[in-house]
């Protein structure tokens, strides 16, 4: 009697590795940066042909969501950029063992965090009286 080949662990009791999540998530930012590019494509259009429209942008972009999406849309861009660097590292043939793997991913989520905070708070604009 021949035993059943092992099944795949399953997605509810498989945790995957911090580099998987990070690839994963390093594809999404790439995404979601193309979306951005082609939405911030047709701002420039609307700003060209319907000023009207623009204005509407502009105000929806100023609403909570629209500042929500803006700072998510940030942080994919820094996250993304940090990734790349990760990527050069090891090109570099730096960081493939097991345990740097985790410290660089943590780092590398740190470093994303800490570019998008001072983004927002060096861009606040001045107050003057």
């Amino acid at each position: 009697m021949t035993r059943p080949p092992p099944l795949s662990p399953h997605l509810q009791i498989y945790r995957l590795p911090l580099t998987a999540v990070l690839s994963i998530s390093h594809r999404l930012t790439g995404v979601m940066l193309v979306l951005g590019l082609i939405l911030i494509s047709v701002v420039l259009m609307l700003a060209v042909g319907w000023p009207q429209g623009f204005t509407a942008f502009q105000k929806a972009l100023q609403s909570a969501p629209g500042q929500s999406l803006l700072w998510l849309f940030i942080y994919a861009l820094f996250f993304h950029l940090c990734h790349g660097v990760r990527h050069l590292l090891w090109d570099s043939l730096f960081g493939f063992e097991a345990h740097r793997q985790v410290h660089i991913g943590i780092f590398q989520i740190g470093i994303s965090i800490f570019l998008t905070l001072m983004t927002f708070f060096l861009g606040q604009p001045e107050l003057t009286p």
